[in-house]
């Protein structure tokens, strides 16, 4: 490229030189010398026309035919679109090929600019959600999606759980929407059909409500029986004996698991949210702490302590349970002699209700299942305890309902921490409660 640069200059030069000798003769040196750079300037803007002509009206033919530093310029420029144009069939190609496979997916996919508006969706979400591309492309997505649950969703900008929904051509149909963020601030919305999910999980919903209710009745009637012969308990035979408080025990226990079972089941079925009263957390901790002492026997040390203000906005019934589960929990796993303290203190996200132990501790591989149904570290001890397996799932069902969640903390020997979170949004300050008495 130098050298080219370097011919330029020299044919500059030279075609001054001669412009020069030409007029020396006639005493018009300077005449001769712009004649020769109006024929250069000439030659340049001839070569700049012919190279716009080509850029403007045929870009896709063969470059103008020039020498030297044009023809060189013609020819990278003519490289550069070949090599654009490969470029861009490649990216048509994959385009085509995402747009393709997009097509042959069942679950819907809709593609968001930055806006929020829809640029392209696959056939499944014209089934799914009633689109329509002669009307709805460049329309904004909660224009047709205007659940205020879907709403709330895409402007919390906060995808990590998926939002479950009915299709809004089709009552019937209940979708799972992921929304999920790429590029530009873009958005893809996918949605999948799950109705056949969720009335299997109705189904196993209302056979464990079902079942668990049916059970209730019976039991009620065998420990009225058992509680009845009490008495005459000490009078059998010490094999005899034995057996009839186990049947008792067994009995108790089986009504404790037919109870939780139920509140779990009305957990999962009530949608929550309704109660909004400010719980006072200093009745509600010390009625936790007599009824741990009570399960405990003097056997564990638990304390109560208050740094945060402000009241817990719920139902106070359902925290109530919460908390003596994770209370109780503590009292049977935490070991003899442990110190459980009760906790309602602040956090970064708003505050939260803490139920602290110096036991045993847990595995941290456990911590992932804890909130399983009938999930159980050591099952062997954990039968001998009394406990149903329910109790944190009762738990993570409630802090659901009141938009929290629970943050496990533990390593063997080094004790527990079950942490409730709860967001600012639960919170409500002392000004806050009495404005609401006035307004009652």
């Amino acid at each position: 490229m130098r050298h080219l640069w370097k011919r330029e200059l020299w044919r500059l030069a030279g075609l001054t030189a001669i412009g020069a000798l030409i007029g020396w003769p006639f005493s018009a040196i300077g005449t001769g010398i712009a004649v020769a750079l109006a024929l250069q300037l000439a030659y340049q803007l001839r070569q700049l026309h012919a190279l716009h002509e080509w850029l403007a009206q045929h870009p896709h033919d063969e470059p103008p035919s020039a020498s030297g530093l044009w023809g060189e310029l013609f020819d990278r420029l003519y490289r550069y679109q070949k090599g654009q144009r490969i470029t861009q069939r490649r990216l048509r190609d994959t385009l085509r090929r995402i747009q393709e496979s997009s097509e042959a997916m069942r679950d819907s996919v809709v593609m968001l600019d930055r806006h929020g508006d829809m640029e392209w969706w696959n056939s499944a979400a014209e089934r799914m959600l009633g689109l329509k591309p002669a009307h709805d492309r460049g329309q904004h997505i909660t224009n047709l999606l205007r659940d205020p649950r879907f709403i709330d969703y895409f402007q919390a900008r906060d995808y990590r759980e998926p939002l479950t929904l009915s299709s809004p051509i089709d009552e019937q149909m209940i979708l799972q929407f992921q929304i999920t963020l790429y590029g530009d601030d873009e958005r893809l919305v996918m949605a999948r059909d799950i109705t056949r999910l969720h009335r299997l999980e109705q189904m196993r919903r209302d056979f464990v409500a079902n079942v668990s209710h049916e059970l209730r009745t019976p039991l009620t009637v065998l420990s009225g029986y058992l509680e009845t012969y009490g008495d005459m308990a000490d009078q059998l035979p010490g094999r005899m004996g034995r057996g009839f408080e186990q049947m008792r025990s067994q009995t108790t226990r089986m009504q404790n698991l037919v109870n939780d079972l139920l509140l779990l089941s009305r957990l999962e079925i009530d949608q929550g949210g309704q109660d909004d009263t400010p719980i006072e957390l200093s009745g509600l901790l010390d009625n936790v702490r007599r009824d741990a002492e009570a399960l405990s026997s003097g056997q564990h040390q638990i304390d109560v302590e208050i740094d945060e203000p402000r009241r817990l906005v719920g139902s106070e019934k359902e925290i109530h349970s919460a908390l003596s589960n994770l209370a109780f929990n503590a009292v049977r796993y935490a070991g003899e002699q442990s110190h459980i303290v009760l906790r309602w203190t602040r956090h970064a996200d708003g505050a939260c209700l803490e139920v602290e132990d110096d036991g045993e501790g847990i595995d941290p591989h456990h911590i992932p299942r804890l909130t399983e149904r009938f999930y159980r570290v050591d099952k062997g001890r954990s039968t001998a305890t009394g406990g149903t397996g329910l109790g944190l799932a009762i738990v993570k069902h409630v802090l659901l309902r009141h938009d929290a969640r629970l943050e496990i903390d533990s390593h063997p020997g080094e004790g527990a921490v079950f942490r409730c979170v709860f967001p600012a949004t639960r919170l409500a300050d002392a000004e806050h409660d009495s404005g609401r008495q006035r307004q009652a």
